[in-house]
């Protein structure tokens, strides 16, 4: 399914989501695809309780072969040069979620999302946030209807504690790539999450 696949694989600041998405990464590199790994500039430059920049970074080049690319400038070539077949953005935080509905591409993960929409290829989001069904509601409402974007099934991670909070169901990242590459969003969408 993912035999010579090229998939951008960018990670933004869900930190306690990095080691289950570095777990993906890796499987998706075992199954064959080439992957481009892109961070945003918190997981490039913000230590927390869940690890270092240079704990993912390191883990990131060696599992991939490739240093991670973290500026617009890197990235930039991802458009003319048509390098990825899909594009994950993996945790995919509320910000990321607004800027993209907005059309902002102010950090490395937009620009490839940017890039990737531009040439009508696949946009895959995994998301996490804590106000998806809050303030970012209509940005996601925004992105469900935007051609070329596709979701990971996700569902409410804490709906007693945190009401307005959606998770992605990262197992079904493999599925919901392949569906994507073929023009086409998984289904069903919401889902319990794990």
């Amino acid at each position: 399914m993912l035999e010579g696949r090229r998939v951008g694989f960018a990670l933004c600041a869900s930190h306690h989501n990095l080691d289950t998405v570095l777990g993906w990464v890796e499987r998706f590199v075992a199954e064959g695809a080439d992957v481009y790994p892109i961070v945003s500039h918190s997981v490039a430059t913000v230590a927390t309780r869940h690890g270092t920049p240079e704990q993912w970074l390191a883990r990131l080049e060696a599992v991939t072969g490739r240093s991670p690319w973290r500026t617009i400038p890197e990235v930039e070539p991802i458009g003319p040069g048509l390098l990825l077949d899909v594009l994950v953005i993996a945790p995919c935080t509320g910000t990321t979620l607004a800027k993209l509905a907005n059309g902002f591409s102010d950090s490395a993960v937009l620009m490839a999302a940017k890039a990737q929409l531009r040439n009508q290829r696949p946009v895959v989001l995994a998301i996490s946030t804590n106000d998806g069904l809050g303030l970012n509601a209509r940005n996601l409402a925004t992105l469900l209807n935007a051609k070329n974007v596709y979701f990971v099934p996700f569902g409410q991670d804490n709906p007693g504690e945190k009401p307005n909070s959606l998770a992605a169901r990262f197992d079904l990242l493999p599925q919901t790539v392949a569906a994507a590459l073929e023009g086409r969003q998984l289904q069903p969408l919401l889902v319990t999450p794990r």
